[in-house]
């Protein structure tokens, strides 16, 4: 495809300019939405990068009030995001640009959601109608420019926080915090390393298969978790091997926001796991996915054979149903250089019953194909902990 075609606006589900060399219309971006003094939220590894310093210089240019906040971790957590809220405020800034990955883009939202808000942030944890509680009015809007194609949080309405004291993740949620201009730039992504690409990839196919496979009636979000996934086999291995492949970049981007916006028909045990996982043990959440992704196929086995028998022949895989599938994540992941185990993330057995007890409870659970209990989550921990497929 000439890449080119790759420039193009799109408006679902927002508005979002896609193409390369795209974020040069960052602060016309602003403009559009009123914002004057923007807060740039990233994460300490690309603060001093390039491609950030000539952000914030273009938008100083333009005579924006702009300044940085970059002490989000890996896995952001309540304090990060108060933290964000307190330069937001100290700077009188009116908009919050999320610049990364999903560290970024998750606290970044967080944090142009908590802006004005007199409660806490745990306060608006997705649980019944908590989300009523936001002071709406409180809110700033959100530019969102991803630097990774994994989480697709630049198209999502909430954001995974970690609480420390806890030692959970709680997502917090509600309508308002979706970007409300996305950026895909794929010239962002070039420079993202071989075992970055790979594990964000494989969150986006986590992201997309899960939609696929959980049992809500979503006609929408299955056709384009199926379209997502193909996108993923034709790219994310063209993306690693070589990280200068625009269009595959770009391919990916998409697959990403794909995924993102087809979940809201649900995920799954492969989340309802990697959330306690990060949470216990500050794992990337992407590999964690890609680590458990076979594992879970197998214990829904069961309750996927028909999407998985139109899947493989969508993919045109070699094999049919579930076991055509399952063989090809698992020459993927080898391919890319995924870790076959969680005992090679660095996990442990040592909060085994915990971590089936927090999955069960977990949100992303109640999408799951088969209603797994705690002791079944358990279970399913300690065969992805061993590689026992």
């Amino acid at each position: 495809m000439n890449i080119e075609n790759f420039h193009s606006n799109w408006n679902y589900p927002t508005a979002m300019r896609v193409g390369p060399g795209r974020v040069r219309e960052l602060p016309a971006t602003c403009a559009e939405l009123g914002i004057r003094a923007p807060l740039l939220v990233t994460d300490p590894g690309l603060a001093e990068l390039p491609m950030v310093q000539q952000v914030l210089r273009a938008c100083s240019d333009a005579d924006l009030q702009i300044e940085m906040f970059a002490q989000v971790k890996s896995n952001p957590t309540g304090d990060n995001v108060v933290g964000g809220v307190d330069a937001l405020r100290a700077g009188w800034h009116d908009g919050v640009i999320a610049f990364g990955g999903g560290s970024a883009m998750d606290a970044a939202k967080a944090i142009a959601l908590m802006a004005g808000q007199r409660r806490p942030l745990w306060d608006f944890e997705d649980e019944g109608d908590n989300y009523l509680r936001v002071e709406v009015e409180a809110m700033v809007p959100v530019i969102a420019v991803p630097t990774t194609a994994g989480t697709g949080s630049e198209v999502g309405r909430s954001s995974v926080i970690t609480d420390e004291e806890a030692q959970k993740k709680r997502i917090i949620f509600h309508p308002r915090m979706l970007p409300a201009i996305v950026i895909l730039d794929p010239e962002l992504t070039l420079g993202l390393p071989a075992r970055l690409t790979a594990a964000t990839g494989m969150d986006a196919l986590s992201h997309n298969l899960e939609a696929y496979c959980s049992p809500g009636f979503h006609p929408l979000a299955e056709g384009i978790a199926l379209e997502g996934i193909r996108r993923v086999r034709g790219y994310l291995p063209r993306a690693v091997a070589d990280g200068s492949d625009l269009e595959a970049r770009a391919q990916m981007l998409a697959a990403s926001s794909m995924g993102a916006t087809a979940f809201q028909r649900g995920l799954g045990a492969m989340h309802a796991l990697a959330h306690p996982l990060g949470a216990l043990y500050d794992a990337h959440h992407g590999l964690l996915n890609a680590v458990l992704m076979p594992y879970v196929l197998q214990a829904n086995r069961d309750a996927i054979v028909e999407p998985m028998e139109r899947l493989a022949r969508y993919l045109q895989l070699p094999h049919s149903g579930v076991d055509g599938v399952l063989d090809w994540i698992l020459e993927l992941r080898a391919e890319i250089g995924i870790p076959h185990s969680l005992e090679e993330l660095g996990i442990d057995n040592q909060q085994l019953q915990r971590v089936g007890q927090m999955a069960v409870a977990d949100p992303s659970a109640g999408g799951n194909p088969i209603a797994f209990d705690a002791q079944q989550y358990s279970d399913l921990f300690e065969r992805a902990l061993r590689g026992v497929l």
